[in-house]
């Protein structure tokens, strides 16, 4: 059923003309990180068994918006933590959700664009000693370098490298820099304090795959391949696959499988014949949105729309495709704009529910969904 309708602005509140033009000219991916709600008197109870999907943020663009904190979701595996992107907020709703430092046992970054990845290593970084802190070594998969950029970019525009040896760096180098970069504070902690070392606790991985043909940085995004494996253990299965998300490559769809159902993280993606092909028969999907109607009201340039459109999902558009995936439930996420004043739940879920035939859920900050009915 329709989520409820967001709360109206108060009269005294910007018209939504002005907070349209807000929302597109902060970012061309706009969105997500508001006032966090206040704790609850209680912790929630963590079921030690079973598998939950919780929505920490649920925001695009690295830009703040009202309402929703940045992309990132928490897949709770028997009380083990799989993180799906870190975005803006993340540190902070994953302590309001209830979770601990000692539960994580993973990190996935679909690609590296910052609304992804913003709060990956504070999270990391902030909790690897000290109290309740991490309580084994954390698996970080994200891409890997996308190797030399274009020498032009787009159209004989001059392209500017701030790192000319290091253009595109994958997760492995990402975290070894931000170790070094705060290597005064590790190292005085170590010494003051009794932390770690924070290199055995944080394991970073490039994920490696049979590269389809012709695909590449400046070739085809995400032809068409079939999952491969990116982690196993003895509670969840990751499968992956590239995404349509240019000028972004490489970009992952992750899949995971637990003996509770399988659910289905799209990244940021056009619609793509990909995700259809690893949400087969899943449990959940939980799609990136956009409201392309919405973002040409707010003044975004004609380029800056074509990048949107070529580059992500309208919500006029997830239907069908989860239609064909043949997916129990719709989640949206990474609504594009994500503030919670200027586009409803009640619109996000009807253009959404366009063309599919299952439950759609407007996603957002906080929302705890079981996965299956495994219980203890």
């Amino acid at each position: 059923m329709p989520s409820s309708p967001a709360t109206p602005a108060s009269p005294a509140s910007p018209t939504r003309r002005t907070l349209l033009r807000t929302a597109a000219a902060a970012s061309t991916l706009t969105t997500a990180a508001a006032a966090l709600p206040a704790h609850p008197a209680q912790a929630a109870p963590r079921p030690s068994r079973g598998t939950e999907l919780i929505l920490l943020g649920t925001s695009g663009g690295p830009v703040p918006m009202h309402g929703r904190a940045g992309i990132a979701s928490a897949l709770v595996v028997d009380g083990r933590v799989h993180l799906v992107d870190c975005g803006p907020g993340t540190f902070g709703r994953y302590a309001q959700a209830w979770l601990t430092a000692g539960q994580l046992a993973s990190v996935f970054v679909t690609h590296l664009h910052s609304d992804h990845l913003s709060d990956l290593y504070a999270l990391l970084w902030l909790r690897f000693g000290g109290f309740q802190p991490l309580e084994g070594p954390v698996d970080v998969y994200g891409p890997g370098s996308a190797g030399n950029l274009p020498a032009v970019w787009p159209k004989g525009r001059p392209v500017r490298t701030v790192c000319p040896s290091e253009p595109a760096p994958g997760i492995e180098d990402l975290i070894a820099g931000h170790i070094a970069a705060t290597a005064y504070d590790v190292n005085v902690r170590m010494r003051s304090e009794g932390w770690p070392d924070i290199r055995t606790l944080v394991r970073p991985h490039d994920v490696r795959f049979p590269l389809p043909e012709g695909a590449g940085p400046r070739k085809l995004m995400a032809p068409s391949m079939e999952p491969f494996e990116v982690m196993r253990d003895d509670r969840v299965r990751v499968t992956a696959v590239l995404v349509d998300h240019p000028p972004v490559f490489p970009s992952f769809a992750y899949r995971f499988d637990t003996a509770d159902g399988s659910v289905v993280f799209s990244g940021d993606t056009a619609p793509c014949a990909n995700v259809v092909r690893l949400a087969r028969g899943a449990d959940m999907l939980v799609h990136e949105v956009m409201d392309l109607d919405t973002l040409a009201l707010g003044g975004l340039r004609p380029a800056q729309l074509r990048h949107m459109e070529i580059s992500h999902t309208d919500a006029t558009r997830v239907g069908p495709l989860a239609e064909r995936a043949g997916v129990g439930t719709l989640v949206l996420s990474h609504l594009v704009p994500g503030a919670t004043n200027i586009v409803s739940d009640a619109t996000w879920h009807t253009k959404a529910s366009k063309g599919y035939s299952g439950r759609v859920i407007v996603g957002t900050d906080l929302a705890r969904l079981p996965v299956g009915s495994r219980r203890t």
